[in-house]
């Protein structure tokens, strides 16, 4: 599978960092996003239905938001990515991942439906990746408020990163693991 370098610091706002952390940086992110989305498979394959739903406090997302949220978060990064990679210089609308839960209704889907979704998403990230024009890392863009500047590797690694720091959530506050 493709390598692609890590980034450097500069290449994505200093709070990515916390996602950015958890990605080994050994260029081998798509290799990670194939792995990580088996860990999640197995891990939430194996609970039962009512762990799914549970939420650690008030107003706290159910595992299956958590999980949806990870897909749209993937979604909108590597839609930015393409739109950097295209030398595409118009800047890019953020979005309030709380406004995008509430109308999910993930809680009513079923985790098969979840994860059909969530591997038909990665497998067209890992692909969008796996298949850009070289020169096209380093491109980069921004929000439209002019912050948050990104390369295009550094996108790759935000979606790894993200999905390691919500699997420790859920390992930790919804599992107790």
């Amino acid at each position: 599978m493709r390598l692609i370098q890590a980034p450097e610091p500069g290449e994505y706002p200093d709070y990515s960092e916390a996602y950015l952390s958890l990605v080994p940086r050994d260029g081998k992110v798509l290799e990670h996003l194939r792995e990580n989305f088996g860990v999640i498979k197995n891990l939430l394959e194996s609970v039962p239905e009512e762990k799914l739903l549970f939420r650690y406090a008030p107003n706290k997302w159910s595992v299956k938001e958590v999980i949806l949220h990870i897909i749209d978060d993937e979604r909108i990064f590597a839609y930015r990515a393409l739109r950097y990679a295209r030398n595409d210089s118009t800047a890019l609308p953020g979005f309030e991942q709380d406004d995008y839960v509430k109308p999910s209704r993930a809680d009513e889907r079923s985790l098969a439906s979840l994860m059909d979704e969530y591997e038909s998403v990665r497998n067209a990230t890992i692909s969008l990746f796996a298949y850009l024009p070289e020169e096209s890392f380093m491109r980069s863009g921004t929000l439209d408020d002019g912050s948050n500047r990104r390369t295009v590797r550094a996108m790759a690694y935000h979606i790894a990163g993200h999905e390691l720091h919500h699997l420790n959530i859920i390992r930790t506050k919804y599992f107790g693991v």
